[in-house]
């Protein structure tokens, strides 16, 4: 993490955190969009690591909208140690969203808000009908996802960024 994390700042960008063995990195720019920033991204680790990734960025704003817009949360006995979040690196199509639902088995739900989808797993990630095949491939665009534990302390640094 700490190379990283030195990747991250070569690009200039400030109050670099990592958080855990995750590949999630925080930090400041003042400059592009999350896509363009991605791109930056995926341009330097491939440089200074040997390989390519798909990287999913996200704002600090964004990532509070997606805390507040998550659906199960207005469920009674949701358990949100099985809550996680797909972060998609844009909104998928509609027959990709078809073939995603075709993948779900009771109990795992699923709902789509715009580039988050939003998953309730539970029997765990192992135990899951939609996790058995990555969703990167099934919606046909980059997409990484995080427990909702870990999306709640990434955008609590986000905010301690500010």
């Amino acid at each position: 993490m700490d190379q990283l994390r030195e990747s991250f700042e070569a690009l200039s960008f400030r109050q670099v955190q990592t958080y855990i063995q995750s590949g999630n990195v925080v930090f400041r720019t003042r400059e592009l969009s999350p896509a363009a920033l991605s791109k930056r991204i995926e341009e330097r680790i491939l440089h200074d690591f040997g390989f390519s990734v798909a990287v999913v960025s996200r704002t600090a704003d964004d990532m509070g909208v997606a805390i507040r817009n998550n659906p199960f949360l207005k469920q009674r006995r949701i358990d949100q140690e099985k809550l996680h979040v797909t972060f998609l690196s844009e909104a998928p199509a509609p027959c990709a969203l078809k073939r995603l639902l075709d993948l779900a088995a009771l109990p795992d739900q699923s709902h789509c808000s715009g580039k988050e989808i939003y998953l309730y797993l539970p029997n765990g990630v192992s135990g899951s009908s939609l996790m058995k095949t990555p969703l990167d491939r099934v919606l046909s665009v980059a997409a990484t996802t995080r427990n909702w534990k870990t999306v709640n302390q990434l955008y609590e640094m986000c905010r301690d960024c500010r």
